[in-house]
């Protein structure tokens, strides 16, 4: 028979039972027309290819095979995949993929399992693509130490200080070592490394770094950027000893009288830091809506305070004189105090903030006063707290004054101490300030009294 006389016989056929088979080819399926139900053509030469003919006239070639038995228990039923439609393929494209599927089947490969595993393969590669871009985008090193520093400074009650202080950290010890590299590889032998990297010597910026860079990754892992805090297990460097040193009352006279070598507004800063005591960025950061002179107190606002408390500062005679100096450099009228606005400026705009600058400037003013002297033991700002501390001892003055005079919450404010007894020590506070501030009067008037002008003078 030939193949126009078989193909002659499949028309005749009725409903979609053919019980012949032909060689697909084009001019077979040309001839292929549709009738009210969907029926097949299948190839005499490879079995199971076929060419499925639907009522709407679609044409698509299709491949039938049974997959191999896992045993012989086991049965299964034919599986049917679609080549493709004519028209997207010829009959011939048609046919050479259908004797590869043919092949595969014959060595007892199942070529639905292929596809699905080639699928697999291919999510896999795209999802390790993503994984990559991901590791060496959003999750490199110096994306999540920005964002977390976003973070870190926008979170309610962070002192600008503890801010600077941590951007200092990513920026100078962090950043140079890690940029590029992605957070879930970073070791612990990488951090160890910086830390090491940092002279001995160094440990307030060992253990900065360390902190700082414990809080990063822990904000990372909180994120799911990472399964585990590489610092948590690392050793935590050792503390500095604690700072003991103070100003004997001869060395205090000394800064005293250095601080008037200096220009404003810093000869100013230098008396309030010594005579109330209070942090150096707390200090520098006074504003005139602060101060009341009729109630003689300044009011450390929470947002400033080191422990996020409001925190009330009696002012002594003697720092108000020093205020009324200050508003005499802004208005005609020193009694007059501006409402707002630095106290502690250069430009009249921003409050001081060369630091550095400042302490160079009054170590070479003490400098030139013991020219011909022994040089002062070195000493930093913040020894000016400690000396008023240890002032205060020399006094009588209570150790829970103390602590309220200086804002301290540990000690005599710490723990269920901090809780029950709630006195605010007000005027013993006011007694202490201002019993501190006769104290050096009468040290600075009693070393030179012709040159010195007592504390609580107007100048």
């Amino acid at each position: 028979m030939s193949t126009s006389d078989a193909y002659l016989m499949l028309r005749t056929t009725i409903g979609h039972l053919i019980m012949a088979k032909v060689y697909i080819g084009k001019r077979v399926v040309d001839a292929a027309t549709p009738t009210a139900a969907a029926f097949t053509i299948w190839d005499a030469e490879i079995t199971g290819f076929g060419l499925k003919v639907t009522p709407a006239g679609s044409k698509v070639y299709i491949y039938r095979y049974r997959a191999a038995r896992p045993s012989a228990a086991s049965s299964t039923a034919p599986i049917t995949l679609t080549i493709g439609k004519h028209g997207n393929l010829t009959p011939d494209q048609a046919r050479r993929r259908a004797r590869e599927l043919a092949v595969m089947v014959a060595t007892g490969v199942d070529p639905r399992q292929q596809a699905r595993d080639a699928l697999a393969a291919n999510d896999a590669a795209e999802q390790a693509l993503r994984n990559k871009e991901r590791l060496n985008g959003e999750l490199s090193f110096d994306r999540v130490s920005a964002r977390w520093l976003s973070h870190y400074e926008n979170e309610k009650g962070r002192r600008p200080r503890t801010v600077e202080q941590a951007k200092h950290v990513v920026r100078v010890h962090l950043l140079p070592a890690l940029t590029g590299i992605p957070v879930p590889n970073i070791t612990r032998a990488d951090l160890q490394a910086i830390i090491d990297a940092i002279p001995v010597h160094h440990r307030s910026t060992r253990l900065a770094v360390y902190a700082y860079a414990s809080v990063l990754f822990r904000y990372a892992m909180e994120r799911g950027e990472i399964t585990d805090n590489p610092v948590r297990l690392m050793a935590k460097p050792t503390a500095p000893a604690p700072r003991l040193r103070f100003l004997t009352d001869a060395e205090l006279v000394t800064v005293w009288r250095a601080t008037d070598l200096l220009r404003a507004p810093y000869s100013s800063f230098y008396k309030l830091l010594l005579l109330t005591g209070q942090r150096r960025e707390e200090v520098a950061s006074m504003d005139w809506s602060e101060l009341d002179r009729t109630q003689a107190v300044w009011t450390v606002p929470a947002s400033r305070a080191k422990n996020n408390k409001t925190h009330i500062v009696p002012l002594s005679v003697a720092v108000i004189a020093e205020l009324d100096r200050a508003a005499g450099e802004h208005v005609n009228q020193p009694l007059a105090w501006p409402i707002s606005g630095p106290v502690l400026t250069t430009s009249g705009r921003v409050s001081i903030k060369s630091y550095s600058k400042g302490k160079i400037a009054l170590d070479e003013a003490v400098r030139l006063l013991r020219e011909h002297s022994a040089p002062m033991e070195p000493w930093k700002v913040h020894d000016l707290r400690r000396t008023l501390a240890t002032g205060f001892q020399k006094l009588g003055v209570r150790f829970e004054v103390t602590e309220a005079v200086l804002n301290h919450t540990s000690g005599s404010k710490g723990g269920v101490a901090g809780v029950y007894q709630r006195h605010d020590w007000a005027e013993e506070k006011r007694a202490a300030l201002e019993a501190w501030a006769s104290y050096v009067e009468r040290l600075v008037i009693g070393t030179s009294p012709s040159n010195v002008v007592a504390l609580g003078a107007r100048a």
